[in-house]
């Protein structure tokens, strides 16, 4: 069986910071779509319940261009809101010379009082690392990240695309050196992808790290606008980006399984990928990006459907 609910909150791993089930990922802020655009999908996210926006200073058409949209969009709801932003990519200059080391202490440091002059605010909710340094002791980063935090200028910090191992180690070396540890990760899972589930989730339910899945829609696989041997309409992001390779080895045998599971409970292919991977018990938002605020109601109403253990199971058997 399943329930309908309105939006819900869950705490983020074994943290205090209390996130919405369904978040926004802002890599489309500052670049698909303008500041007016970014801010009604803002709005619309903020009037749906929707608090966590995710977003990065390497995300835009320009770096830190995403960051400055989406600080211009909350400037009167700042307090409503959650952000997250990372740091670790290569921002081509934009937080100055980083020769590679964007997990030290230096680098990080710079990153954090870029980003938070882009987004117009004085604390980052949840700062995250974007992806692992293997030239920076992990020491030194946690480091670097709990000096932000003791003064006021992040609250929770996190990582992402970290394997399950590297979560043991930051854990056991934010614990025995005294250092704020990662309440979060986020990686890319969805109900096509779920190669986490071997590695790194085990991991986090053992430390206690909430999952924040990326490509939760698979660019836009399981969304239902798709079908097998059809040219992908004319606007969607596949037509527009040109990834004819996406379709082409895309696996249909089980998005139609997944599209007539969805069928057969009388909802859309996207609300049983948002949703079922939302029923997933270390995962505590799914991020998924929005150019519309039909696309935030969509989103936001499928986080109201919750898969009862048959339900899960079928997909679980898919």
């Amino acid at each position: 069986m399943t329930r309908v609910t309105d939006m819900h909150y869950r705490r983020l791993g074994r943290s205090g910071l209390a996130v919405s089930v369904v978040g926004i990922g802002c890599n489309n802020f500052g670049g698909r779509i303008d500041a007016a655009r970014s801010a009604e999908v803002v709005d619309a996210a903020l009037d749906h319940g929707i608090n966590l926006f995710d977003t990065a200073d390497v995300y835009g058409t320009t770096a830190g261009a995403s960051e400055e949209a989406l600080g211009a969009a909350l400037r009167k709801r700042r307090d409503d809101a959650i952000i997250a932003t990372k740091f670790g990519m290569d921002t081509r200059g934009a937080n100055g010379p980083d020769w590679g080391a964007r997990g030290s202490r230096r680098y990080i440091l710079r990153a954090a009082e870029a980003s938070l002059r882009r987004l117009g605010t004085d604390y980052i909710d949840l700062y995250q690392i974007h992806r692992p340094d293997p030239e920076t002791p992990i020491e030194e980063t946690l480091a670097a990240l709990d000096d932000l935090v003791r003064a006021g200028k992040v609250r929770y910090v996190g990582h992402s695309n970290f394997a399950g191992w590297q979560t043991a180690d930051a854990a056991w070396t934010a614990e025995t050196h005294h250092l704020t540890p990662f309440v979060s990760a986020q990686n890319r899972y969805s109900l096509l992808d779920r190669s986490v589930e071997a590695d790194l989730v085990p991991a986090l339910e053992r430390f206690g790290l909430g999952l924040l899945p990326f490509f939760p829609l698979e660019l836009g696989l399981l969304t239902g606008k798709y079908r097998r041997g059809d040219a992908p309409p004319p606007g969607s992001r596949l037509a527009r980006d040109g990834f004819d390779r996406v379709l082409a080895e895309a696996p249909w045998d089980r998005i139609e399984r997944l599209a007539a599971f969805a069928e057969e409970r009388g909802v859309d292919l996207l609300t049983v990928a948002i949703g079922g991977l939302a029923a997933k018990p270390t995962v505590a938002s799914v991020i998924a990006g929005a150019t519309s605020a039909g696309q935030v109601a969509a989103n936001a109403a499928a986080a109201a459907w919750v898969p009862g253990a048959e339900d899960q199971a079928a997909l679980a058997e898919i």
